[in-house]
C-alpha cells in the first residue's frame, strides 16, 4: 500500500492481512521484514487519521462570552 488517499478502513483490511501472514510463519526473511514495515507504516497511518477524525468530531460552541468553545466528550479529560 504506497497511497496516502487509502481509508482507514482499507488500511485496516492490509493490516489484518500483513498480521495473518506473519503469523503463518511461512514467509521468508525479507518478505516478513518487508511486511512488518509496511505493517508499522499502516498503524502509524490509522493513528493519524484517527487523531484527525477525534479533531473533527470535536464540537465547537459559543461559549457565555460568544467566544468559541471546545465541547470535550464525556468521559475525556482537557
Amino acid at each position: 500500500m504506497k497511497k496516502q488517499s487509502e481509508t482507514f478502513e482499507a488500511s485496516m483490511i492490509r493490516l489484518e492481512e500483513i498480521v495473518r501472514k506473519l503469523e503463518q510463519g511461512d514467509a521468508p526473511l525479507d518478505e516478513s521484514l518487508k511486511l512488518f514495515e509496511e505493517g508499522t507504516g499502516l498503524v502509524a497511518r490509522c493513528n493519524k487519521l484517527l487523531d484527525e477524525a477525534e479533531l473533527t468530531v470535536s464540537k465547537v460552541t459559543q461559549g457565555e462570552n460568544g467566544q468559541p468553545e471546545v465541547t470535550l466528550f464525556e468521559g475525556e479529560e482537557a
